[in-house]
């Protein structure tokens, strides 16, 4: 009996979604879990998004940009709102979406985010960020249990 054309494009997707997470889990990260509320309406928690990697004076204002916490190194998503040049190095001022406030919290020296911590930017086109929606919902369990 022949594999039917849906059969095989369901076999791929799930194919493509433990690629996903296992790029998730790995060291180098292309991919990254939202968790938190911090960026709706745009991005929701369990949503996946894709990272590139770019220079810093690749970044710019409007960008999302994933950077390590000072706290525990966990990644967080956020939107560049300012950017400050200080010393050779760029620092970036961040703010998730639906926040009230920057993460001054998180700045280097008061000056932003540094860097050197930027593990790199969300694909996006225009205001189209590329992400798929919810399956991260799953390894997001799996972490809890």
């Amino acid at each position: 009996m022949p594999i039917r054309l849906t059969s095989l494009l369901f076999i791929l997707l799930i194919l493509v979604f433990f690629a996903l997470l296992l790029g998730v889990f790995s060291r180098e990260v292309p991919a990254a879990i939202v968790k938190g509320r911090s960026m709706l309406p745009l991005l929701r928690e369990g949503d996946i998004v894709f990272i590139i990697r770019c220079k810093p004076d690749e970044i710019k204002v409007g960008d999302i940009i994933v950077y390590k916490s000072k706290i525990e190194g966990k990644l967080i998503i956020h939107r560049v709102i300012n950017i400050l040049y200080s010393n050779g190095e760029y620092y970036y001022i961040t703010k998730g979406d639906n926040n009230a406030i920057m993460d001054i919290g998180e700045f280097d020296r008061s000056l932003g985010i540094n860097q050197k911590r930027v593990v790199g930017k969300v694909l996006s086109l225009g205001n189209y960020v590329f992400k798929i929606p919810y399956i991260g919902n799953l390894a997001l369990m799996l972490r809890k249990s």
